[in-house]
């Protein structure tokens, strides 16, 4: 009798020890783990899912679309719900185009109640995958970006992240407009992973349209012509912009060689820069047009004011030297523009001196962003009169040891296309800047005329003709820096910039191209290009010939 009593007492023993291990166990999971399996159990029933505004749309001047925003399909898991990874996987990777070991991973990855496992599919494929109706995927509307034109502009508009946010060009400076404001559903499910409800949380707000100042066809023609100089000359790359000079409206704006605004990062970082605004070049003798604009407004030369010019010019350590060997010549100052004489226009700088030329420089507006409304703008390199050297005034009357953009040439030749008035060049369509003048009206008109000598005979662009319209403009053929100090001898910048017509002008163009081969003088490289824009776009837009 006492064994069995002691054997019921143990028994018991045991029973209030178990008892006692389960009640604590429940106090343990009811208060310290109480939250976090809380939260598990929500994560398998609850999820929380952004929705993307669409985006506004981008279209050209004329209403043509260049960026739009389409429906499409974006597949998520809630992992907690997949009970085969494995199954579930095979079943969704020929769709999504995924690897199957990468959906294993993720689909079996339980320390995440939401996941996205595929953005922005076409619609076709996320309709098939919701007919599967697998156990924890789900699969929601969003708005992806398309760009109908595929390759036309495409360093203009820039590109846009799978969150939906801009990440390069017009898509970036005008993210806020653009983008709109996010929405948030939530999304409850039960017990057996199936949705229950969907909850509109935050309705999103889409984006505003924008309407560019580009022209489609223009920017078109100007993108061919490109194409071609890249074809015939192999140059590094190419940039062209064309404006309106009387508001400054940019009409088009080119980078070759060309990318894909579909798939951008199948192109080299150098094709996908915006090099109008983003690359800074020394510009040579398209510059000597300020140095002449700044010695007329000082008063310290006149159009038939003559110089005697040696072959070579010493100026402290430098040696001005032609690109061509001559003897010793007099000429005016419009013949030294004509002809693009460097010693000539070192001439007119050393008259000027230090402060004065780089007043004028910066009244131009040389080391200052233009204010075009694309991301990325550089200053350029513009050193002040303190810094000059000896040498230095051997040099940047020529357009040489100092930077530009062809944004800012642009600008700056307005001035002298518009009778010493310029406006902030801008590509999204809205009441232009106010005009700012640069220099007298005189002065302009007097370099305006000098300029349509460059395409006169003897000048150094005589074969850039439009039958029946007057041209003004100025070569450029400038060595490049070395990156071991001094100037190359085998890279060059060949350029031109012009207008047209001469006398009431519509049209403003600069074309720059980057390591030219075969030909490197702005005259053969540069000016065939402007010439073949120009004789398109006149015509086009009805300007009358002169």
């Amino acid at each position: 009798m006492a064994l069995v009593q002691r054997r019921v007492s143990l028994l018991f023993t045991l029973f209030l020890l178990l008892l006692a291990g389960a009640v604590i166990r429940g106090m343990w999971l009811g208060t310290v783990q109480g939250q976090d399996l809380r939260g598990k159990a929500v994560a398998q029933q609850v999820q929380e899912v952004e929705v993307s505004a669409r985006r506004g749309t981008i279209t050209d001047r004329n209403g043509l679309e260049l960026a739009v925003s389409e429906d499409s399909s974006s597949v998520y898991a809630n992992p907690f719900l997949i009970k085969d990874p494995g199954s579930v996987a095979g079943q969704l990777s020929p769709l999504t185009g995924i690897e199957y070991d990468t959906l294993i991973r993720k689909l079996a990855n339980r320390k995440q109640g939401f996941v996205y496992l595929k953005r922005k599919l076409d619609t076709d494929k996320g309709k098939a995958i919701a007919k599967l109706k697998l156990p924890g995927i789900g699969v929601m509307d969003e708005p992806r970006r398309r760009y109908p034109q595929s390759w036309l502009a495409a360093q203009v508009l820039g590109t846009v992240g799978t969150d939906n946010y801009g990440l390069a060009g017009i898509e970036q400076s005008h993210e806020k407009q653009l983008h709109g404001t996010d929405g948030k559903r939530k999304i409850v499910r039960d017990a057996l992973g199936k949705p229950i409800s969907l909850v509109e949380q935050k309705r999103d707000v889409p984006g505003e349209d924008l309407r560019l100042t580009i022209d489609a066809t223009i920017q078109e023609r100007v993108e061919t012509v490109l194409a071609g100089v890249g074809q015939t000359f192999r140059p590094k790359g190419a940039t062209a912009l064309v404006l309106d000079p009387r508001n400054g409206e940019v009409l088009a704006l080119a980078n070759w060689p060309r990318v894909n605004a579909a798939d951008p990062s199948s192109a080299p970082t150098y094709a996908r820069q915006n090099r109008a605004v983003a690359a800074s070049y020394e510009p040579g003798s398209t510059f000597k047009a300020f140095t002449v604009a700044g010695a007329l407004e000082e008063r310290m030369i006149q159009p038939n004011t003559r110089f005697d010019l040696p072959p070579v010019l010493q100026v402290a350590d430098r040696k001005i030297k032609e690109s061509h060997d001559r003897g010793y010549v007099s000429l005016s100052v419009g013949q030294i523009l004509a002809q693009s004489s460097n010693v000539g226009a070192v001439k007119i700088g050393l008259r000027l001196g230090p402060q004065r030329f780089d007043k004028w420089v910066r009244r131009f507006g040389f080391g200052s962003s233009t204010g075009v409304e694309m991301p990325g703008e550089q200053q350029g390199i513009v050193p002040g009169w303190r810094q000059y050297s000896g040498s230095s005034l051997g040099n940047l009357p020529i357009g040489q040891g100092l930077a530009v953009t062809p944004m800012q040439m642009a600008a700056a030749y307005q001035a002298i296309a518009m009778k010493g008035v310029t406006h902030r060049p801008h590509i999204v369509m809205g009441d232009p800047s106010p005009a700012r003048r640069v220099v007298s009206e005189k002065t302009a008109g007097e370099v305006s005329r000098m300029l349509e000598g460059v395409l006169g005979a003897g000048g150094t662009a005589q074969e850039a003709q439009v039958p029946g319209y007057k041209l003004a403009g100025k070569t450029g053929t400038a060595e490049k820096p070395d990156e071991y100090g001094g100037y190359s001898k085998t890279k060059f910048v060949a350029s031109f910039i012009g207008y047209a017509p001469a006398r009431n002008p519509r049209l403003l163009v600069a074309v720059m191209v980057d390591e030219p081969q075969g030909e490197i003088y702005g005259g053969v490289v540069a000016a065939p290009a402007f010439e073949k824009i120009v004789s398109f776009a006149l015509p086009y837009l009805g300007i009358p010939p002169d």
